[in-house]
């Protein structure tokens, strides 16, 4: 029968096992290594990736609900200026204050800053001009001479720039130079 074709060879006796793997090859132990610390920083990346990502969504989120409560808020600050002669023991005027304060330490806890001051230089990557007008004593010319609607940042970015009126140096128009005043 060992002449047979399908024959099956005889069993060698096999060494006990101690229930410990073989070793590996000496080269594959640095590559398993290697390719954890690699596997590693991969992940360490992603997680960094993703918890960025999720920060950028949750900022922007956050920047659209304070910019449509904006109007809300300078909605507020007309009704707080239009009772400033009321007297001080008004309870209209004492509510509006109170308002007032949780309205600042909202968007102080927020990160909103006001960007626009008056007699402070025009930035034109944060201010809007929508007019000039001639510069005085108190705003030279180049400053912001009246806030027509504030703007402001959140985060270091512009949230709403600012809309204001511009102190300038009245310029003689080409008209006036080409025609000299008559004399009477």
């Amino acid at each position: 029968m060992p002449d047979e074709p399908n024959a099956v060879p005889p069993l060698e006796p096999e060494a006990p096992t101690t229930g410990e793997a073989s070793p590996p090859p000496a080269g594959a132990t640095e590559d398993w290594a290697t390719r954890y610390k690699y596997l590693f920083a991969d992940f360490e990346n992603f997680r960094r990736r993703t918890e960025r990502g999720r920060e950028a969504i949750t900022r922007q989120a956050r920047a659209g609900l304070i910019r449509e409560l904006l109007p809300i808020f300078e909605a507020f600050r007309f009704a707080r200026g239009a009772v400033v002669n009321l007297p001080p023991n008004d309870p209209i005027r004492h509510g509006l204050e109170l308002l007032d304060r949780e309205w600042n330490t909202f968007l102080k806890h927020e990160g909103v800053e006001p960007i626009a001051s008056v007699g402070q230089a025009f930035r034109a990557e944060e201010e809007e001009a929508v007019g000039e007008t001639p510069p005085t004593a108190e705003v030279p010319e180049g400053a912001v001479a009246e806030i027509v609607q504030q703007g402001y940042r959140f985060f270091g970015g512009v949230l709403r720039p600012a809309k204001v009126v511009v102190a300038r140096a009245p310029t003689e128009s080409a008209a006036d130079v080409a025609r000299p005043e008559e004399a009477p």
